[in-house]
């Protein structure tokens, strides 16, 4: 039986919840094309099924930023997925910091192993600092979802590198994803 992959693609396209904006790049759209790149890479492997949040780069989710969180995770449980992964990017004041890093729940999970191997997928394919896993135990769509939940911040926005990667090679991101899903399971 294939393992089924929810893919939430992060943010909307409009408030409420549209996501960071730096240097001439929105979150929201890098984070929906490296899902759909994502979903395709994971549904041409009869391993996987992949389902995405979002599945046209217009589509609202929820009418706040709350009921946008809990129409993911209510998609993700009703579907049965075995595993919940958020895709972002992440922003901060100093345009130096660069990389990519993962937030779960709880240590010593599948899902902070999970994060470890998407992690060196990301930094295998984009060069990108692997700057680790991170503890967040507070992050709705970590803590309200039924399976193990892992969210992504691929890169940071604020830093001109990271952005111009994000924008324009999504596919590098989406198969460092996805070699790290098939590092887990021991299928690379």
């Amino acid at each position: 039986m294939a393992i089924k992959i929810f893919i939430d693609q992060g943010h909307n396209p409009q408030n409420p919840n549209a996501g960071a904006e730096a240097n001439g790049v929105r979150e929201q759209d890098v984070n929906y094309e490296v899902g759909v790149r994502l979903a395709d890479l994971l549904n041409n492997n009869p391993n996987f099924e992949a389902r995405l949040s979002r599945n046209t780069p217009t589509e609202q989710l929820g009418t706040s930023t709350a009921s946008s969180l809990q129409s993911r995770v209510y998609m993700a449980n009703s579907w049965g997925a075995d595993w919940f992964i958020s895709l972002h990017c992440n922003s901060n004041p100093n345009p130096d910091i660069s990389g990519s890093e993962a937030y779960v729940h709880t240590a010593e999970t599948p899902a902070y192993n999970m994060a470890t191997r998407l992690l060196e997928g990301l930094n295998y394919m984009t060069g990108l600092q692997n700057r680790g896993v991170f503890i967040r135990p507070t992050l709705y769509v970590l803590r309200a979802t039924a399976m193990p939940s892992i969210l992504v911040e691929m890169g940071y926005l604020t830093n001109e590198n990271d952005a111009f990667l994000l924008s324009t090679d999504p596919q590098s991101f989406a198969v460092g994803i996805y070699n790290g899903i098939l590092l887990y399971y021991g299928l690379l």
